[in-house]
C-alpha cells in the first residue's frame, strides 16, 4: 500500500512538473506574454517536416515574434470591432463548430469497434416477437411472454430453427427457420449488431428488447470477413402470387438469357432489355457496391462465389425471382486501424444511428462542463402543470411551480417554467413532430436541446481546442486587415516612395540572359500543337487574334522573360524569330511553347517600370522592417533564454 502510494505521488508531482514546464513564458511583449506550450503547438503546426534545432527554434521565435507584434496592434486599434470581421469570425465559428459537438472518447471507441467487428462476418439466426404498434400494456406483456416461452424452449435443448416456426414473427421465418445469413457491422441496427457480436459461437442470445419487439439471436458461425463486391444483375421478378407454372416460366426465360451469355451476349444491352431491378436496369444492371447482410442470402452467397472480375454466375434463385450476376470488382477489408481506415470509419460512424450513443455522452459532459443544477421542482406536478398548459385548462396550484420558477441552470443561464412551456407550445403546434411521444419525451428532449445549444454557443469556454482554432482564425484576420493597412496599400501607393527606394538600390535589380517573347498555354498537347501549327503559317503579329478565337483552347503572354524562368524544355540556343520546343506538364497536362521575338545575351540592369513588381515586394519588407522596430519599441520584448534553449531538450 505504502508502494502504491508513493507511485501514485510521483504520477502526481509529475504531471504537476510538466503542466509547469510548459506554461513556462517563453517571451513578453509590453504586458503580453507568450508560453512555451502555446509557442511549441505554433511551430509544431508550422514545421512538421522540418528537423527540430535550437537554430530552427530561434528562426521561428523572430517570426512568431513580429506575428504577435502585428495582431496586438491590430487589436490596440480596435480593428477586432470592425463589423465586417465580426461577421467572418461568425460565419467560420459556424462552419466548425459542429466538427468539436462529440465526445472524443466514447467516438473513438464506437469507431474501434466498427473497425474490430469489421474482421469477422457472423452467420445468424434469429426469432422476432412483435410488439403491435401503440401496444397497451397488455400487449407488450403477452410478446414478453411469448418471448420467455421461446427462450425457455431453446434452454430445454430444442433445435433454434423449430422454436423459430412455432414463435417467430419474421414473414421469412418459414421459409428460412430464421437464418438470415451472414451479417458484419453495419449490416443491422448497432444494438442488434452488438448483440450478434456478444454471442459466443454456437450460443444463443438473452431476450433483446427493441422499439419493435423482442429478439434472440444465435450465433451459428463465424469467420474471416469477405470483404465488399460490386456487381452488375439481370433480374428475372416473379409477378405477385406468383404460381409454380408461372415461376417455371420465369426460370426458363432467365436459362435462355443465360445462355445467350454464355455465347457472347453484352451483359449491359441484355440487363436493359430484361432485368425488372428497377434501379439498374439503366445503367446495364450495374448496382451499387455492398458488404455481406446486405441483400438475401442466396444472391450474396452466389455472388461472392464468382472467382474472379467479369464471372458471370448460373440464374440464383431467391424470392424476388431469378438472378444472373456478374462480378465487377471485390475489395478486402482493411487489415490495418491506420489513419485513413480509422478516418473512414468515422465517416460511416458520423452518418450512423450508433453515433447517438456518442451524443448521449457529450450531453452528459455539456452538462458537468456547465455546472447542470435541476430545481427541487417535482417533475410530476410540472408534467400535470404543463398538460393543462396545452390543453387551455384551469393550471392546477403546486406548490413552487409557477411561470417565473426556476426550473434548471447552468453557470451561465438560468431556464425557468415559462421557457419550457413557450417550447412545449412551439412543439404542439408543429403537430407532425408530436408522433406517440410524451411530454415526459418532450421535456427530456428540451433539456438535451437546451443544454447542447448553451454548450455550443460558449463551446471556446469548454473545449481548448476549439478556442484555439477561433483564435487562430481571429489573429490571421487580423494580421491580414493591419497589413494591409499598414504596408500593402501603403507600398502600392506611394510612387515617390517606390522610386526613391529604386533609385537607393538599383544594383539589386538586373536582367539575366533573357528573351522578348510570347508565351502560349493550352490545355493539352493536341490543341497546344495545333495552335502552333496556325500560327507557323499565319503571320506572328495576329497570335492575338488567333487567341481570341481559340474559345480558350489557349492562352498566351507577351513580355521580356528571363532564359531561366521560362517553362520550357532546355534549348540549346534561343533564336529570334523562331518557335521554342513543346513542354507537357505531367501535374496539371497543359502544353506550353513559345516564340522569341529578340534575345538579350548580356547581363543588363532593369529600369524602374521592368523592376516594379521586385521594388515593390522589396519595400514592402522594408516598410514591415521599420514597423517591427517601431512595434519593439512600444512593446519591448524579452526572450527567456533559459526556456529557449529547453526546447530542443
Amino acid at each position: 500500500m505504502k508502494i502504491f502510494f508513493k507511485l501514485l505521488s510521483a504520477i502526481i508531482l509529475l504531471t504537476v512538473f510538466s503542466s509547469a514546464i510548459f506554461a513556462q513564458t517563453l517571451f513578453t511583449y509590453g504586458n503580453q506574454s507568450v508560453t512555451k506550450d502555446e509557442f511549441l503547438k505554433a511551430y509544431q503546426k508550422n514545421n512538421a517536416d522540418k528537423k527540430s534545432t535550437e537554430q530552427s527554434y530561434r528562426d521561428y521565435l523572430e517570426l512568431y515574434l513580429r506575428y504577435k507584434l502585428k495582431v496586438k496592434a491590430a487589436y490596440d486599434l480596435k480593428i477586432d470591432t470592425v463589423a465586417a470581421q465580426a461577421a467572418e469570425m461568425k460565419n467560420f465559428r459556424s462552419q466548425v463548430v459542429e466538427s468539436y459537438m462529440n465526445d472524443d472518447e466514447s467516438l473513438n471507441k464506437i469507431i474501434n469497434e466498427a473497425f474490430l467487428r469489421s474482421q469477422k462476418d457472423i452467420h445468424v439466426a434469429h426469432i422476432f416477437i412483435a410488439i403491435p404498434k401503440n401496444a397497451a400494456p397488455a400487449d407488450t406483456l403477452k410478446a414478453f411472454e411469448k418471448a420467455t416461452d421461446a427462450y425457455n424452449d431453446l434452454k430445454k435443448g430444442k433445435q433454434f430453427g423449430d422454436v423459430v416456426s412455432l414463435y417467430s414473427d419474421e414473414p421469412s421465418a418459414k421459409n428460412n427457420h430464421g437464418d438470415i445469413g451472414f451479417i458484419t457491422v453495419f449490416s443491422l441496427p448497432y444494438e442488434l449488431e452488438t448483440l450478434a457480436y456478444t454471442t459466443p459461437v454456437g450460443k444463443f442470445s438473452k431476450i433483446y428488447k427493441s422499439k419493435s419487439g423482442y429478439h434472440i439471436f444465435k450465433n451459428i458461425e463465424e469467420r474471416k470477413a469477405i470483404g465488399r463486391i460490386k456487381t452488375a444483375q439481370v433480374l428475372f421478378l416473379f409477378p405477385p402470387n406468383a404460381n409454380d407454372d408461372i415461376k417455371a416460366s420465369v426460370k426458363q426465360k432467365a436459362d435462355s438469357v443465360y445462355n445467350l451469355l454464355m455465347n457472347g451476349g453484352n451483359f449491359a444491352e441484355l440487363a436493359k432489355k430484361y432485368s425488372g431491378d428497377n434501379l439498374s436496369f439503366q445503367t446495364g444492371g450495374e448496382m451499387a457496391e455492398f458488404g455481406v447482410g446486405k441483400y438475401d442470402a442466396a444472391f450474396e452467397n452466389a455472388a461472392y462465389a464468382l472467382n474472379k472480375d467479369g464471372e458471370i454466375s448460373k440464374p440464383v434463385l431467391t424470392n424476388f425471382g431469378y438472378h444472373i450476376i456478374k462480378r465487377l470488382s471485390r475489395k478486402q477489408v482493411p487489415e490495418t486501424n491506420n489513419k485513413e481506415t480509422f478516418e473512414a470509419y468515422k465517416q460511416k460512424v458520423m452518418t450512423d444511428p450508433r453515433n447517438e450513443y456518442s451524443k448521449k455522452a457529450l450531453l452528459q459532459k455539456a452538462l458537468v462542463a456547465q455546472n447542470f443544477k435541476r430545481s427541487s421542482i417535482d417533475e410530476n406536478n410540472l408534467l400535470i402543470y404543463t398538460d393543462s398548459f396545452l390543453q387551455h385548462r384551469p393550471l392546477p396550484n403546486f406548490a413552487g411551480i409557477n411561470e417565473k420558477a426556476l426550473l434548471f441552470s447552468f453557470s451561465n443561464k438560468n431556464v425557468t417554467v415559462q421557457d419550457w412551456l413557450t417550447y412545449a407550445r412551439s412543439v404542439k403546434d408543429q403537430k407532425r413532430t408530436v408522433n406517440n411521444k410524451t411530454t415526459k419525451d418532450f421535456f427530456d428532449q428540451y433539456l438535451q436541446t437546451v443544454a447542447l445549444e448553451n454548450y455550443r454557443d460558449h463551446l471556446e469556454d469548454y473545449n481548448k481546442d476549439f478556442a484555439y482554432q477561433l483564435n487562430e482564425f481571429k489573429e490571421g484576420n487580423l494580421l491580414f486587415e493591419i497589413m494591409q493597412r499598414k504596408i500593402w496599400d501603403k507600398a502600392s501607393a506611394d510612387s515617390v516612395g517606390l522610386k526613391n527606394y529604386y533609385e537607393s538600390h538599383k544594383d539589386k535589380y538586373w536582367w539575366e540572359a533573357s528573351a522578348d517573347a510570347v508565351l502560349f498555354t493550352s490545355g493539352n498537347e493536341k490543341a497546344a500543337t495545333d495552335i502552333k501549327k496556325k500560327l507557323s503559317s499565319a503571320n506572328i503579329n495576329s497570335w492575338r487574334k488567333l487567341i481570341d478565337s481559340s474559345a480558350g483552347a489557349a492562352q498566351a503572354d507577351s513580355g521580356r522573360f528571363e532564359l531561366t524562368q521560362l517553362p520550357l524544355p532546355e534549348e540549346k540556343s534561343y533564336v529570334a524569330g523562331q518557335f521554342t520546343s513543346m513542354n507537357n506538364n505531367q501535374n496539371d497536362n497543359t502544353s506550353t511553347f513559345a516564340y522569341i521575338v529578340k534575345v538579350y545575351h548580356d547581363r543588363s540592369p532593369r529600369n524602374f517600370n521592368d523592376a516594379r513588381g521586385f521594388v515593390i515586394n522589396d519595400y514592402q519588407a522594408y516598410l514591415e522592417d521599420n514597423w517591427i522596430a517601431e512595434l519593439k519599441k512600444k512593446y519591448p520584448v524579452k526572450i527567456d533564454e533559459a526556456v529557449l534553449k529547453s526546447l530542443v531538450k
